[in-house]
């Protein structure tokens, strides 16, 4: 799968630094960029490259459902990055874009509303429409 990088990109870098910030690095202290696309309204990692010289990457994807409502619809994370906490960034991510813009979301996908069960900060819960 190919990426093409957009001129309109916001980046947003995480740092993880090992087990108690409760994810699971892809390697001890390892740094991940997670990327805003905010014209295809997803959030991306590249956690490394792929076979063909062709970057894999983790997309949480949103669409808008009113001026000030999202719709957090999937995540997708390849299978080499599963179980790293690639998807937890992805949400992270979307949840702090939510609380910078003022916008409430409907949750479509079952891992954000996994993850918002597993962190269950005030301001997370507050913007999720039921």
């Amino acid at each position: 799968m190919a990426f093409k990088i957009l001129s309109r990109l916001t980046t947003l870098n995480l740092q993880i630094k090992g087990p108690q910030t409760g994810f699971t690095a892809l390697s001890s202290g390892c740094s991940l960029s997670v990327e805003h696309d905010r014209q295809n309204r997803r959030f991306t990692v590249t956690p490394g490259s792929g076979a063909g010289g062709h970057a894999e990457f983790a997309v949480l994807q949103y669409k808008f459902t009113g001026e000030k409502e999202v719709d957090l619809v999937s995540t997708y994370v390849p299978d080499t990055f599963r179980g790293q906490g690639v998807a937890a960034l992805l949400s992270q991510a979307a949840m702090d874009f939510l609380v910078e813009e003022n916008l409430k979301a409907h949750i479509s996908c079952w891992y954000i509303k996994k993850y918002i069960e597993d962190h269950p900060i005030k301001t997370y819960k507050g913007l999720v429409i039921p």
